[in-house]
């Protein structure tokens, strides 16, 4: 293990959180709004920062172990003073709830315990949505396209950062392929902003709203979320950048480089698309009764499905009134989520086809034993390691889930509560059901259970083995040797 060299990632990325801060510094002041929330937690992340990487170490290798360490240590470092404004501020004046908001926040869950939102600062309001938009697309990966460290340094960091089965080099400087999907991910955002005041919405609403599609995070400005404004125009522009963010970003490149077979012949995204369609049929027919018109119910129907697939979050109605079979659809995407390599949450498109491939297969082997099968995705076959690392991600999975449940029905909230609100946070989506449902919150949860959810908020968002491992022993120890670990997730 490397520490010093750790210590000097993370110290850059302290001092990039320092940088970020100015954004809203800058709206604080222009509101009329005080300064110091921001000053005093720059101030201590840059001295911090600058104290850990202020100088290169000698050894600046760093192997699979190392990226895995700091991805889980830069993480839980930029929401420990990513919260500081909101306490110093008083919008959130209890820092276990800030940190929650924070976490929740920076892992794009958009689970809240704000009970109402218009009154905080805009300041405040500004930071909070603002870091969705930063931990969409990863915030190690920001810094690598801002920041950039040799090659075999990011690709362990990339790797354990972003997420999806796999992780691979756009072209051939990992700093690049920062650079390329940070670029596509500004561009669609600024896109989606100008929609958005063409629209009519307020330049400061329609920033939030970018933010929190882009991130698929969706943290509002209102109390009512996308529902406040009342008007389809919003909902259809929301609705379709939520699913364009929760495609696989390396399509997008494709699109630039004029590889459109590539893209057409994607199968997660036409898995992605499949299920998204008949999601808003089937919820469509199931509601058509509760509004005045088909397209009301339509338009409700594609809204929500593309922010829960998208683990975005947003509400245009409350979907905690539909029947059972809408909101057990709903519940069902929680767990799918979007493709990989997109800005969304849950086990991933990819994983669940590929699990869904293999299980076929496994029930052909037990009528032809002699067959030869292979799995194949995206036209390629996979490898047995392959599906070991689907296989072992989902088997992780279910134990966290199951551990961390038994762990939050301690607190003794109904049991459709209990489980969507974990169910929520695990797979960064932000609502759930009953008490946690789209016009519900966070904040009966007592602050131990706050812990727990932020650290499956973090689970989620990380693909689990990060922050697992940061809790191994062996991982810590000098003598361990150096080969690059390697999950096959």
């Amino acid at each position: 293990m490397n520490y010093k060299m750790i210590g000097f990632v993370i110290g850059r990325i302290l001092v990039t959180e320092a940088a970020l801060l100015v954004l809203p510094l800058i709206v604080a002041l222009l509101h009329g709004e005080a300064a110091h929330p921001f000053l005093i937690p720059m101030a201590l992340l840059v001295l911090i920062g600058l104290l850990l990487g202020v100088r290169r170490p000698a050894r600046t290798a760093l192997y699979a172990r190392d990226g895995l360490a700091i991805v889980a240590l830069a993480w839980i470092a930029v929401s420990a003073f990513g919260a500081l404004p909101f306490v110093i501020s008083g919008d959130i004046p209890f820092y276990v709830d800030a940190f929650f908001e924070t976490v929740s926040g920076f892992t794009t869950t958009g689970a809240s315990i704000l009970t109402e939102v218009e009154s905080l600062s805009r300041g405040g309001l500004f930071w909070r949505s603002f870091t969705h938009w930063v931990g969409g697309m990863g915030v190690l990966v920001f810094v690598m396209a801002i920041l950039p460290m040799s090659d075999g340094h990011g690709m362990h960091i990339m790797r354990a950062e972003v997420p999806g089965p796999t992780v691979g080099k756009l072209v051939s400087r990992m700093s690049d392929t920062a650079k390329i999907l940070y670029g596509i991910y500004l561009v669609l955002t600024l896109v989606e902003i100008v929609l958005l005041l063409a629209g009519g919405m307020p330049l400061f609403d329609a920033c939030i709203h970018s933010f929190g599609s882009a991130g698929t995070g969706g943290f509002s400005c209102r109390n009512l979320s996308v529902g406040a404004y009342q008007n389809p125009y919003f909902d259809i522009v929301i609705g379709i950048f939520m699913l364009l963010f929760g495609v696989n970003f390396n399509l997008y490149y494709f699109l630039l480089i004029r590889r459109f077979r590539d893209v057409f012949h994607s199968e997660e995204l036409r898995s992605y698309l499949l299920i998204v369609a008949a999601a808003v049929v089937a919820i469509t027919v199931d509601i058509a009764h509760l509004y005045d018109s088909v397209s009301t119910s339509l338009c409700h129907a594609f809204f929500q499905v593309s922010s829960i697939i998208t683990t975005t979050g947003y509400a245009t109605t409350d979907f905690n009134a539909w029947p059972t079979f809408s909101k057990g659809i709903l519940v069902v995407l929680m767990f799918i989520g979007a493709c990989a390599g997109s800005t969304g949450g849950g086990i991933k498109v990819a994983r669940v086809v590929i699990l869904v491939k293999a299980s076929y297969g496994d029930m052909r082997r037990m009528l032809h034993p002699n067959a030869v099968s292979t799995v194949r995705f995206e036209g390629k076959p996979l490898t047995d390691r392959n599906l070991r690392g689907v296989h072992l991600f989902l088997t992780v999975y279910i134990l966290v889930f199951t551990v961390s449940f038994l762990l939050l029905s301690l607190e003794q909230f109904d049991l459709v509560t209990t489980f969507t609100a974990l169910a929520a946070c695990i797979n960064n989506i932000g609502p759930g059901l009953e008490v946690v449902g789209p016009m519900g919150n966070f904040s009966a949860f007592s602050p131990w259970s706050k812990l727990l959810l932020s650290f499956d908020m973090l689970v989620g968002r990380l693909e689990i083995f990060p922050m697992l491992l940061l809790c191994a022993p062996s991982i810590w120890k000098r003598r361990l040797s150096n080969r690059a670990y390697k999950p096959a997730v």
